[in-house]
């Protein structure tokens, strides 16, 4: 059985050498991957984008597991969700729902009540994996989950001749994901010509193939692996260049109370 590991963790010290060695100590047959453990644990807008543009291409069955913002409640809860043939796992502070976009129908609350260390959360979660990988249903490793945190991402705002997105993720390379897929794009394009205005006087109007498509400082545009609109500058630092940022972690701390997202849009005009 495929495992992955998500966390907000780091690795600087050993905690994730540590959740591993409880996995492989419940189930020694256990193949455990890491996809990242550098989230931000208040950006989970963030974290759903990097999990559901992953978790699609693991084996079904796996067992996804993300440790975010662990401690966000006091009264915490591990779930596990059965959600198109592979298992998540997460603490129930929203993340599932952001991940999944809908409540998946089959979700467990694991049984960690006596254990409020992070290492006795994910050593119930080392029990279940274990439990599923010998061929347990996901109703046999905890109790059904009748109520569980439901958070969902801002959707694009959509006017007759324009669609807003707001900046999702921006990249080691500085290059920006929009949150806005190929098809609500041609959706609404409806074979229009559309300018993706950056700045006043800067704007794009064709989708490249690739970082390429256009000579070394231009600007581009195109549908990544994942199917979101990007926006780069080849060999160039389109966020750093225009002074693009995404979700302002910083105004969430402040605001937080008011359970409000932050972001930075861009705009397109279809004509």
């Amino acid at each position: 059985m495929v495992i992955t590991l998500t966390s907000d963790i780091g690795q600087q010290d050993f905690l994730i050498g540590a959740v591993k060695g409880q996995l492989l100590s419940a189930e020694a047959s256990l193949q455990v991957h890491d996809i990242t453990h550098y989230l931000s644990s208040a950006n989970f807008p963030q974290a759903a984008y990097i999990c559901s543009s992953a978790f699609p291409f693991f084996p079904e069955g796996s067992l996804h597991i993300l440790l975010i913002n662990f401690f966000d409640n006091r009264n915490q809860r591990v779930l596990i969700a059965k959600h198109r043939g592979q298992y998540i796992a997460c603490p129930d502070n929203g993340i599932l729902t952001m991940i999944t976009g809908i409540k998946p129908a089959e979700v467990v609350i694991v049984d960690s009540s006596h254990n409020c260390t992070l290492l006795g959360f994910t050593a119930k979660i080392a029990e279940a994996a274990g439990k599923i990988s010998r061929g347990a249903t996901i109703n046999e490793i905890g109790t059904i989950a009748n109520d569980i945190e439901e958070k969902f991402p801002l959707r694009p705002t959509i006017g007759n001749d324009w669609i807003e997105g707001q900046i999702l993720f921006i990249d080691h390379f500085e290059n920006v994901v929009i949150n806005i897929t190929r098809e609500e794009f041609e959706t609404h394009r409806q074979n229009r010509s559309f300018k993706i205005v950056i700045k006043r006087d800067e704007v794009i109007d064709h989708i490249s193939d690739h970082y390429h498509s256009v000579q070394e400082g231009q600007m581009l545009a195109w549908f990544n692996s994942a199917g979101y609109l990007e926006i780069a500058v080849h060999k160039g630092n389109m966020a750093g260049l225009f002074g693009l940022q995404g979700y302002n972690e910083k105004m969430h701390q402040q605001k937080v109370a008011q359970h409000k997202w932050f972001y930075q849009t861009i705009r397109i005009f279809f004509e």
